[in-house]
Formats: structure tokens, sequence, C-alpha cells
């Protein structure tokens, strides 16, 4: 099993919206190894992968990641 904490529909939804309106987005998170980090993103998609939630972006240096959605601390529409 996994420790992933699913998030609340409210934000699954506010991150829907950004993908559909291709909105930018200043999001900080935490990586796996615990080292925060913020950058401002382009939400590509939402992905499920063995139980877990994921929102794909890009990156502000144009890398294409896979944010665990458990890990996003805070999240803000620019």
């Amino acid at each position: 099993m996994t420790d992933y904490r699913p998030i609340n529909c409210a934000q699954y939804s506010e991150y829907e919206l950004a993908i559909m309106h291709r909105e930018r987005l200043r999001i900080s998170w935490q990586e796996p190894g615990g080292q925060p980090r913020i950058d401002v993103v382009t939400p590509i998609d939402l992905v499920t992968r063995n139980h877990e939630e994921f929102l794909v972006i890009r990156g502000g240096e144009g890398q294409r990641l896979h944010l665990r959605l458990d890990y996003i601390r805070k999240s803000e529409t620019l």
C-alpha cells in the first residue's frame, strides 16, 4: 500500500479548471526527499497511478513533472 492521502474534491476541481483554462499556477510543494520547492508552472493533466493522484505540470524551466497531489502545500492562480 501507499501513504497517499487524497485531497479534497474542491481543490481537485480547481486543478481541473486551471488545466481547462490553461492558467498558470504558483505552486509550493514538498519533494519526496522532503525539500520544499516553489515554482510557477503550467498544469497539463491529472493522472492516477498505483492509487496515487498526480498533477502533471510543465515547470518554469520547461521540464515536465508529476507532482503527487498530497505533496502540494499551496497553489494560486496567476
